[in-house]
């Protein structure tokens, strides 16, 4: 396509977006959930019209029912995600509820709070090693720093992480042990 007429498309294009564009809000209003689905669907029309503008009618009429035709199959994938995010949603709900116990005990709950008295970068550490168990060396890596911060920032944590837990102590003295 040479610049001249992707410029006359382009033109083409922007008028038909201006006419049509409460129209096709309608359409698709009418063939997805939420009005804010209808908004993202109009996007994602344009956006379709606009990678495959060199198969837009020349004429008017016509050019406008091609684009009801991309709204409509831009709908129609949108339907498609929703169902297959929605299916996606319930085994997700599912495989969570194999986790564990849905209500933690007390010492979780006390590790949780004498986790979250610490600043972030080493909370986000010692859960890396921790609960996700991860190498220091490994979650240095995913925390995109040095290996020996890392391990300096791992000491520092897990003896701020012993002195909350010691004044969060639970009524049977227990307190969780840090043992990598």
């Amino acid at each position: 396509m040479t610049a001249r007429t992707h410029a006359r498309r382009s033109a083409q294009l922007e008028a038909l977006h201006q006419a049509n564009a409460a129209d096709l809000l309608s359409f698709l209003g009418r063939r997805v959930t939420t009005p804010a689905d209808a908004a993202d669907v109009l996007s994602e029309t344009f956006i379709v019209a606009w990678r495959r503008i060199e198969h837009m009618p020349d004429d008017p009429e016509r050019a406008r029912m091609w684009l009801f035709g991309v709204a409509r199959r831009a709908a129609a994938n949108a339907r498609r995600a929703s169902a297959r995010g929605g299916a996606l949603v319930e085994r997700l709900a599912e495989q969570l509820e194999s986790f564990g116990p849905e209500e933690p005990d007390d010492r979780i709950l006390e590790v949780r709070a004498a986790l979250a008295s610490l600043p972030d970068n080493q909370s986000e550490l010692i859960t890396l090693v921790h609960w996700d168990g991860f190498t220091v060396v490994e979650a240095a890596a995913i925390l995109r720093i040095r290996e020996s911060t890392a391990r300096g920032r791992y000491q520092r944590a897990r003896l701020r992480l012993r002195e909350a837990l010691a004044t969060r102590q639970a009524s049977s003295g227990h307190i969780p042990s840090l043992a990598p």
